[in-house]
């Protein structure tokens, strides 16, 4: 199966008043190409799941938004990303500010070698987002309680968050990312190493988070895009094939590629 030439994406791809807008985006490994024009406006306070199979630029896209693929070498990003109307590839644009802006769960927990108290304060520490004691404590004990981990932890705050199990290390995660006051969260497979009760837990916890932070999610599993997500992204080799409702995405795709992978004739 190749690309398709001249493809538009079909469904609803664009959005008035959003948060974040990219247009024609393209990426490149060196000679070779991973995303084809991609425009998708993600709005305020949504869950938007990004699906398809593997290789098809998924989590390619997702690492865009908020510039970690400037971290390899040969990857070069064309095309335009608006965070609020401002361009995050402006070379003027410091990527440590954005990165907290827009920040990332990534699919394998990836909690720092210190306490969990530490795991939280490190991000508000380096960003200056704490001028005493009192405010980290505040914001460590915050950012815990909207990850839904506070309960389980508040009496082994000094404990190292590697000691976690794996669902309590990928809220840490979260926690340690809301810490520092983003306003849009990225999630990379965020349950794929999580056993169905961790995964549960998660689920819950991205819809609780859907009031004060716009969500964009990568998932291998349709139905977790269907149970957490208000719209639904569907990629094939690189290109933006279909953006729709997600029950609209589960039940009457527009296109057929969508339905065939949907109804599991690949994937």
């Amino acid at each position: 199966m190749s690309i398709i030439e001249n493809h538009k994406t079909v469904g609803s791809p664009l959005s008035e008043g959003a948060k974040l807008r990219a247009r024609d985006v393209c990426v490149f490994y060196g000679e070779k190409q991973a995303i084809y024009n991609v425009s998708l406006d993600i709005r305020q306070n949504e869950v938007i799941a990004l699906i398809g199979p593997s290789g098809c630029g998924k989590s390619t896209f997702l690492r865009c938004l908020n510039r970690m693929n400037d971290t390899i070498d040969i990857c070069n990003v064309t095309g335009e990303i608006l965070l609020d109307g401002d361009n995050i590839y402006d070379p003027r644009v410091d990527v440590v500010p954005l990165r907290a802006t827009v920040g990332m769960v990534f699919q394998k927990p990836n909690p720092f070698p210190k306490s969990i108290y530490d795991n939280i304060a490190y991000g508000p520490r380096i960003h200056g987002l704490a001028s005493s004691r009192v405010d980290l404590d505040e914001i460590v004990e915050k950012s815990l309680q909207r990850a839904g981990l506070w309960n389980e932890v508040k009496d082994r705050l000094h404990a190292p968050g590697t000691g976690l199990s794996g669902g309590q290390q990928q809220r840490l995660c979260i926690a340690r990312t809301i810490a520092v006051d983003p306003e849009v969260i990225l999630m990379d497979e965020p349950c794929s190493a999580l056993d169905p009760i961790a995964t549960a837990k998660i689920e819950e916890l991205i819809d609780e988070l859907r009031e004060n932070y716009t969500i964009a999610i990568v998932t291998h599993s349709m139905q977790q895009a269907a149970r957490v997500s208000q719209r639904t992204a569907y990629f094939h080799l690189g290109q933006l094939i279909e953006v729709n409702a997600t029950d609209k995405v589960f039940t009457t795709p527009e296109h057929q590629l969508t339905e065939a992978y949907i109804t599991g004739r690949f994937g």
